[in-house]
Formats: structure tokens, C-alpha cells, sequence
């Protein structure tokens, strides 16, 4: 026993020597070579700071027959036809507490609002394959703006409305749409909200209309002038209330001339937050979309633009901050069986990381329901893979970014925050590879040696074996596909599949304790959140 008590201690000893602020290893299980490589973080300072509810999604204006690539994805699920009474709906997005929704998407620019004027008939977007996105115009109804209300207010979600920005647009010579936004419709659909009592996050102002557009572009100059347009609207309608809803711009694909002279001409605060969207793995029907997500090189490439983005916002002397308004990866509702499986989690999680440290304050993924691309199926409302890692995302990481490196094979992605609502840190391991199973240790960037002033005594506790259990354990999710298919629209947690019960209750996720002084197991093709509470980091004080 003596001696199995020393062993014991000798091990600790070991272990304690690394997480101090040496090196440690990793052995990465590839024809049975170990490869010295490290997890480390450096936790004395945040490299950025994200929104509390940083975890965002969509829900989109589409008609059940908006079809792509002979494939009609959207069904009954967007937001003037969906089942606001479905329990499942419910619970999804009570689950984040609270959830951003960001209303939106295509035909957000040619939809009107309901004022209740005769003269103006609201009437439902139809089929017309010569209209800009093949729809006419369409319009929001009031009674359906009251439900939907109504089922924000019971899930606690925090909404964000995309406004129609190219009403009053005549056509220009540079085929740009010119002239000043008609605002009419907007306020006084904005004035009903705020008579009812509705609580709005942000209004956003237009779709994909910055850089070339798709569709239809505006430039730069005018986009601007609406802008403050909007900002005047909100400050008259809000006038006496304790706060005012966000002015969000321009919901678009990021051009950086455009975007620059966007923020010059709206500092130094009238513009709240630009926002930008991601599709950067070409459109659904592509049949390389698996190949390209398990690509750290092809992952890497989507660094340029969050860093660019950053850079003109730092210079511009701005209190602006960045968003991504809307990402689903895939254009054109994404591709079954890809952007609504397992597989989608590495390109997901892997944006959440890489935006925030970036200072991206919130992140919006297309959609929670509908298309190929939901956090939700589109005809069963249940969630999707990528449902429960946002769910952990959400629960797990902190606010606060930490710097992680990883200097072992590429195949593995790592991200740290400091820990939500807890001690510590969360660390994200990601492994791209389907044939190495990688043993991580994790160490600390800048740690002084051990000393004996209290704070060094309270990070490690009691060792092991002498007298009481260690205050070193952490709590490991691992995520995996069902069946081993990277394609399975089911996920594994810790082994256990993720469903709602009956009630269309979600489930708890529940972590796995491992002794601190034990290494990260990371499985092929699999993905890790770890809690580790005993961590140093100054930062997350």
C-alpha cells in the first residue's frame, strides 16, 4: 500500500511539474509513435471578449415551395408558417437562457408590413420565376407578428428584426439600386412594436445588399444615410424608454472598402453593430462539402476576414462591434445529410472559435429551423447535432477568450475561454482525423513556479492518496457520432444518445468527472468540451 501510495505521489509530482508551466506532451496514436506536442494556454490575460448570449440563430421568410437544386427544404418552418405551439420548439430555445434570434434572410427586402390600412392589401409572397429571389413581394400579416410575439415572450428569446431596406429604390447606371430607403412602412411597423410592448434587441437594416450584393446592391454612401435614417426612427419611437433596440448594418458579405466607408461615415456611434454572413463552403449541391470541412487548411481561410474585419473597426475609432448575422456554411439551404449532421459540428464549432477570438461579439447560425442547415429538423423539430453543441457552446464557454496553441498535427483544433459561470476554463478539442486517437495534456503559458502564498497552495488542493480525494477532477463532453457515421443525424454525448423525452423535454447533458492529473482522450473524428475548474488563470478572476 506504502508503495502504491508513493507511485502515486511520484505521478502527481510529475503532472504538477507540467501544469506549472513546463512542457507536456501528447501522444498522438499513429502506428504507435508518440509525437511530444502540447495544449497550451495562456491565461493571463483575454485576447477578446464575446457577448454573454453569444450563441445566436436564424429564422428565415421562405414559402414551402422555395426549392434548390430540385430539392424543396424548408417545409413549415420558417417564420410565417411554423408550429409556434410545438413543445420541442419550445424547450429548444428556453434551453439557452436566453437565445438570440435574428429574423431574416433573403426575402426580408421584399417584404411589407401589415398596417392595417385597406388600401394597402397584405398578401402572400407567390412563385414568380422572373422576381428577384422567385418570389413577389410579400407581407407580414399583424395577427401572425402577435403570435410570434407571443412565443418569444414565453421562450425568453432576445429578437432581432431584419427590415426591408430597398423599399423607394430606383434603378442607378453602375446597375447599383439608388436613391434614399422609403422608411414609411418600417416605422410605422416599428411604432405598432413598441405600442404593443414588444421587445426588440436590434433592428437590422437590409440583406446582403453591401460589396456586390446578391440580388440587388446599394452602395456604401446611401447605405449610410439609411442608416442614420433608421437610428432617428429608433431614437423618436423609443423616446422615454429606458433603452433602445440596437441599429444593426448591413447584414451582407464582407467587403472591406464598403465596409469602411460604412463604419467612416456612420462613427462614432451610430451604428451599433455591422454584421456580416458566412457561406465560405460554396453552394449545397457541392459535392466536396465533407471533404473541404475536414480541411484545417481550408478552415484556416475564413481567418482573413474576422481579422480584416477587426482591423477596420480598431482604426476607425468606432464604438461599433462586430457580429456574424448569418452563417449556414452552405448556400442554397445547405445539403442534407452534411449541414444538418454530425460532421457539420467541426465546421461549427470551429467558427464559434475562430470568431471569437476575433472579437466577434455574437455569432448567428442560419437557421434554428428550416433548410437543409437547422439546429432543428425542419418536419420533426427535433435537434440536430449541432443543436447540443451549441447548447454546450453556450453553457460552457465563457465570455472571456483565452490564447491556445496547439503544436501537434493540424487535425486538431483547440479553443479556450474562460468558464461559464464557474472557476477555470473550458477548453474545445476538435479532432479532424478519423484514424488518430490523441492524448492531450494541457499547460499554462507565463506560470510562475510554485510558491507558498496561498494562491499557489489553493490551485492544487490535496494530492492524491493523503487522506482525501484531489480538488483536481474536471468534466469531460465528448461528442461522437451515432454508429460512427459522420453523416448521422444523431450525437453521442459521453456515449449516450441525445433525444428529447416524451414531453419534448431536452436533455440533460451531463459530463463525465476524470481525474486532473490524467490526459484528454481525444477520439478519432470526435469532439471535446473541457470543464477544468483548478486551472490558473489570472484572467478569468
Amino acid at each position: 500500500m506504502a508503495a502504491g501510495l508513493l507511485l502515486k505521489l511520484v505521478g502527481f509530482c510529475f503532472w504538477a511539474v507540467f501544469w506549472l508551466g513546463g512542457a507536456a506532451t501528447v501522444s498522438t496514436n499513429a502506428g504507435g509513435d508518440a509525437a511530444a506536442a502540447a495544449v497550451v494556454v495562456d491565461a493571463r490575460s483575454a485576447i477578446a471578449v464575446t457577448d454573454e448570449d453569444f450563441v445566436c440563430a436564424t429564422l428565415d421568410w421562405w414559402p414551402p415551395d422555395k426549392c434548390d437544386y430540385g430539392t424543396c427544404s424548408w417545409g413549415l418552418a420558417t417564420l410565417l408558417n411554423m408550429d409556434l405551439s410545438n413543445k420541442i420548439l419550445l424547450n429548444a430555445v428556453k434551453a439557452f437562457s436566453p437565445l438570440k434570434l435574428r429574423l431574416g434572410g433573403s426575402l426580408q427586402d421584399v417584404l411589407i408590413y401589415d398596417t392595417g390600412d385597406p388600401r394597402q392589401p397584405c398578401t402572400p409572397f407567390t412563385k414568380n420565376s422572373s422576381a428577384m429571389f422567385g418570389f413577389t413581394q410579400g407581407c407580414l400579416p399583424l395577427h401572425r407578428w402577435d403570435e410570434l410575439n407571443a412565443f418569444f415572450q414565453k421562450s425568453g428569446a432576445k429578437i432581432i428584426f431584419g427590415l426591408n431596406a430597398l423599399n423607394g429604390r430606383v434603378p442607378m447606371s453602375d446597375d447599383s439600386l439608388g436613391g434614399p430607403w422609403n422608411y414609411t412602412n418600417a416605422a410605422s411597423f416599428i411604432r405598432y412594436t413598441v405600442s404593443k410592448g414588444y421587445d426588440i434587441h436590434g433592428w437590422e437594416l437590409g440583406n446582403e445588399l453591401s460589396g456586390s450584393g446578391v440580388g440587388a446592391r446599394v452602395d456604401a454612401d446611401q447605405y449610410a444615410q439609411d442608416v442614420l435614417a433608421l437610428k432617428q426612427i429608433i431614437d423618436n419611437s423609443y423616446q422615454g424608454h429606458a433603452s433602445k433596440p440596437l441599429v444593426i448594418a448591413p447584414g451582407g458579405f464582407f467587403d472591406a472598402a464598403w465596409f469602411t466607408e460604412l463604419i467612416s461615415r456612420t462613427k462614432p456611434n451610430q451604428m451599433d453593430v455591422m454584421t456580416h454572413h458566412i457561406y465560405n463552403l460554396g453552394p449545397g449541391v457541392d459535392t466536396h462539402l465533407i471533404d473541404k470541412i475536414l480541411d484545417p487548411s481550408y478552415l484556416d481561410g475564413e481567418a482573413g476576414t474576422f481579422s480584416s474585419l477587426q482591423g477596420i473597426l480598431k482604426s476607425a475609432g468606432t464604438s461599433t462591434v462586430a457580429w456574424v448575422g448569418e452563417a449556414g456554411g452552405a448556400y442554397n439551404s445547405g445539403h442534407h445529410l452534411v449541414t444538418d449532421a454530425f460532421v457539420f459540428s467541426f465546421w461549427y464549432l470551429d467558427q464559434l472559435g475562430m470568431s471569437s477570438k476575433y472579437d466577434t461579439k455574437t455569432y448567428c447560425r442560419q437557421t434554428l429551423i428550416g433548410g437543409n442547415y437547422g439546429l432543428l429538423n425542419t418536419t420533426t423539430f427535433e435537434p440536430n447535432p449541432d443543436y447540443y453543441s451549441a447548447l454546450l457552446w453556450n453553457r460552457l464557454m465563457g465570455t472571456k477568450v483565452l490564447s491556445a496553441t496547439f503544436n501537434g498535427t493540424n487535425k486538431i483544433r483547440a479553443y479556450a475561454h474562460c468558464a461559464r459561470d464557474s472557476r477555470g476554463i473550458t477548453l474545445l478539442l476538435i479532432n479532424l482525423s478519423g484514424n488518430n486517437t490523441n492524448h492531450i495534456y494541457m499547460t499554462s503559458e507565463g506560470v510562475q513556479p510554485y510558491s507558498t502564498k496561498k494562491e499557489g497552495r489553493r490551485r492544487f488542493g490535496r494530492i492524491p492518496g493523503l487522506g482525501e480525494e484531489a480538488q483536481l477532477i474536471r468534466e469531460e463532453y465528448h461528442l461522437t457520432p451515432k454508429d460512427g457515421s459522420l453523416q448521422s443525424q444523431h450525437v453521442l454525448l459521453n456515449g449516450n444518445v441525445l433525444a428529447p423525452d416524451a414531453n419534448g423535454e431536452i436533455p440533460k447533458l451531463e459530463p463525465v468527472q476524470v481525474e486532473g492529473t490524467q490526459p484528454i482522450t481525444v477520439a478519432p473524428y470526435s469532439i471535446v468540451f473541457a470543464h477544468i475548474p483548478r486551472f490558473y488563470a489570472p484572467a478569468c478572476r
